[in-house]
């Protein structure tokens, strides 16, 4: 589309669970400070009228206070908003905290330990199969109504999942995005004394499994030994970062994901309460905290309803280009739309790219974008106890994917089964019994398994196995916001004192 004289936007991006507040204005603000993307359409769609309403609130007041062209609509009807987009971002969670409860809650009766459980794990299969078949009523919208070859990116986890059947089954031109590999770097960058610019580097793999394979500052190579000693040095990641450390020293390269995720897809940590208790910190639930993104989510589900007034307040102030973030999406835009090359690590089908990973897999690696799209970095090999420790979940992974199309649910066993932390606790039959419950738990969100739910609640009725209560030390008690909030303004106190 072209501007004309009845104000048509340039193009138009609609965003699916918009109702997530923050994440949706850090990506609107990131698209506006790109001079060129001044005149497009903001298409806001979520399931939530009320937070549509807040949202939107928030970005017409920016559009206001910075005088832009800027056309922003909110609807709860999706394939409005998606019609005649030329991108299409998603960042939903289907089936929201209460399904998200039943992943960590019912695999923790069977000794399954997460902390996340958003990626593979009993938790991130099953939330999978909630979000695929959503992915793919998303990816038929897009393919009858949006501008012939858009462009899919998706924010939402599990994200290798999501983007697997999106490019395979879906037929939509995809990528997957996500910031752990910013946030990796950043903690490098830190430790190594680099500033900003000179630290370099390649990161390879997939999603919540990618490696730093090559580290420069200012052109000299870092070696597995100097990151170790810099961040055995460091006062807070040498207590917060035990198990990565540990990871590092033994296959010699640094992961992207935080102590609690990495901690899940390793099963050497995590599959005995005693043990994984000298892995894990408690000063965030982000290193390793039993159910700690769980916790953290139900303490803070209405925050933004809190922060409110703030936001607003912000939005009156102008869009400064300076402080625009490291999330893709923006920079994909630009580089795609104007032809300004931009270099990023993006989730895609692998087809060669990694030598050693499988070709069906999504991958997470560099990339470079411009006017002719993404164009991967091929011919990757990664160490092979990373490739090892990719293809595990990989397997995991397509598994999952091939249940959730089919509703397979002796396949979601099957994947469960294989899961490598499940493996090293649950015996077949624990296995077996675990994703019956789960499945009768969030049946409202499985249509593919409506035909299996009766038959799980009969196996779930003459059930013989003896479910465990867990007995770990890496949990804590669930607190209000307004708790949240007064530690956080006692934290600042302390740091300003």
């Amino acid at each position: 589309m072209s501007r004309d004289e009845d104000g048509v936007s340039s193009f138009k991006i609609a965003i699916i669970g918009a109702g997530s507040v923050g994440f949706t204005k850090k990506l609107f603000t990131d698209i506006l400070c790109v001079p060129e993307f001044s005149d497009v359409e903001f298409a806001l769609t979520d399931v939530s009228e009320h937070n549509l309403g807040m949202i939107k609130t928030i970005l017409d007041k920016i559009v206001e206070a910075n005088r832009l062209p800027t056309r922003v609509t909110a609807t709860t009807d999706r394939r409005k908003a998606i019609e005649g987009a030329r991108y299409i971002i998603s960042c939903v969670r289907v089936g929201g905290l209460d399904a998200y409860a039943d992943d960590i809650r019912i695999p923790l009766k069977y000794g399954v330990d997460q902390c996340v459980g958003d990626t593979i794990c009993a938790g991130g299969i099953l939330y999978g199969q909630r979000n695929i078949p959503v992915i793919l009523d998303f990816c038929r919208d897009i393919r009858e109504l949006a501008e012939p070859g858009a462009k899919f990116l998706n924010y939402a986890n599990p994200m290798a999942m999501n983007t697997w059947a999106a490019i395979e089954y879906g037929k939509v031109d995809t990528v997957g995005l996500c910031h752990g590999v910013q946030h990796g770097a950043e903690q490098i960058a830190e430790i190594l004394g680099a500033q900003q610019g000179e630290l370099d580097y390649i990161c390879s793999g997939i999603n919540h499994q990618t490696w730093f394979v090559d580290l420069r500052v200012k052109g000299r190579k870092i070696g597995r030994d100097e990151l170790v000693a810099a961040f055995e040095a460091h006062p807070v990641f040498s207590r917060q970062e035990k198990l990565r450390i540990d990871v590092l020293k033994r296959f010699g390269v640094y992961s992207t994901e935080s102590n609690g995720h990495l901690s899940e897809y390793l099963p050497w940590y995590r599959k005995r309460p005693e043990e994984t208790a000298k892995w894990i910190d408690m000063s965030d639930w982000i290193h390793g905290e039993t159910g700690g993104y769980l916790r953290y989510s139900t303490e803070t589900r209405n925050w933004f309803e809190t922060e409110f007034p703030q936001f607003l307040e912000d939005a009156g102030k102008p869009v400064d280009p300076a402080r625009r973030s490291n999330e893709h999406a923006s920079h994909i835009l630009e580089a795609l739309e104007t032809g300004r090359v931009y270099r990023g690590h993006f989730n895609v089908k692998n087809d060669g790219v990694i030598t050693n990973l499988p070709p069906d897999a999504i991958i997470e690696s560099p990339g470079f974008v411009d006017r002719f799209g993404i164009n991967m970095v091929a011919g990757i090999t990664l160490p092979e106890a990373c490739a090892a420790t990719c293809i595990s979940s990989i397997n995991v992974q397509r598994m999952s994917v091939h249940a959730a199309i089919s509703g397979d649910i002796d396949l979601l066993k099957l994947a469960v089964l294989h899961d490598p932390l499940v493996g090293a606790i649950c015996t077949p039959e624990e296995v077996w019994q675990m994703v019956d419950e789960m499945v009768v738990a969030q049946a409202e969100w499985l249509p593919q398994y409506a035909h299996a739910i009766e038959g799980a609640k009969e196996r779930l009725s003459r059930a013989t196995v003896k479910t465990r209560e867990w007995k770990g030390v890496a949990r804590r008690e669930v607190r209000s916001i307004e708790e949240i909030r007064a530690e956080k303004e006692a934290m600042k106190l302390r740091a300003a004192g």
